[in-house]
């Protein structure tokens, strides 16, 4: 089976739930028998459940999905984000890398392109993008698992981290507000991503610009609190000239390669 038939059933059944055959094979462009057989073998593998005369996605793999599907929204930007973020890193330096989809663009350019660092980050997913890096000393928060973003949290994470520092930052965001706060769906994760911004010497934000303008329910910071903000190209320059008003710095990454 195909790495990408299989992801798009995965997602066809997270999107849709319980499902009959004919249904997905239609939507992933398998024939009925192709299907059943992939479906046998996502089975056995503990991915999804087959009922009668379907299938529908097991349980612990919503989450996992969930995060692909987020993964991939804005991918170019994020890509783009990630690159120009690529080229702030200081070689040999302590830096922690936050959780989330776009600082994972990151941790996916470092391993393409190693550089000795000494990296800490809650990001499960990031640590694993890592963990074999020739350079790369990786080291990851105790805590809680939250599992909606493969990340940990919690009072022994912000204990753990009480007791380092780091040259750099490079944060993500849920939301930034129109009133230049960062915010968060989960108290957890703000209480921490306020104690990473207390324990760097540079903070970087790393966020596309469909996080700006939005809010979630748990305020983390003021983006006065940043160095730096690294965005896309399509950021409005309403945006670029409240930032910079802050005494923050923004950097733009064209998503063809280019930097503003």
């Amino acid at each position: 089976m195909k790495n990408d038939r299989a992801q798009a059933i995965r997602q066809y059944l997270f999107s849709n739930g319980s499902s009959p055959i004919a249904n997905i094979a239609q939507a992933v462009g398998a024939s009925v028998p192709t299907l059943r057989r992939d479906l046998a073998e996502l089975e056995e593998q503990g991915v999804i459940l087959r009922t009668h005369g379907g299938a529908r996605l097991a349980e612990e793999f919503q989450v996992e999905v969930a995060f692909e599907q987020r993964e991939s929204q804005s991918l170019a930007a994020k890509r783009a984000i990630g690159d120009l973020a690529y080229d702030m890193l200081q070689p040999g330096s302590s830096i922690f890398l936050d959780s989330g989809t776009t600082v994972l663009q990151l941790a996916r350019r470092i391993r393409v392109n190693p550089i000795p660092l000494n990296v800490f980050t809650n990001c499960l997913p990031a640590a694993q993008m890592l963990i074999d890096v020739e350079g790369v000393k990786v080291t990851v928060l105790g805590g809680q698992l939250r599992k909606e973003n493969s990340s940990m949290v919690g009072p022994l994470a912000e204990e753990m981290l009480q007791r380092l520092w780091f040259r750099q930052l490079f944060l993500g965001a849920g939301a930034i507000a129109e009133d230049g706060y960062l915010s968060s769906l989960d108290e957890n994760e703000a209480r921490l991503n306020s104690v990473m911004l207390a324990r760097s010497e540079q903070r970087i934000l790393l966020a596309d610009c469909g996080k700006f303008g939005q809010r979630l329910t748990y305020r983390v910071a003021p983006l006065s609190d940043l160095h730096t903000v690294v965005t896309d190209d399509a950021m409005s320059a309403e945006w670029v000239e409240r930032i910079e008003t802050m005494g923050v710095s923004v950097r733009q990454a064209e998503q063809l390669g280019g930097v503003r």
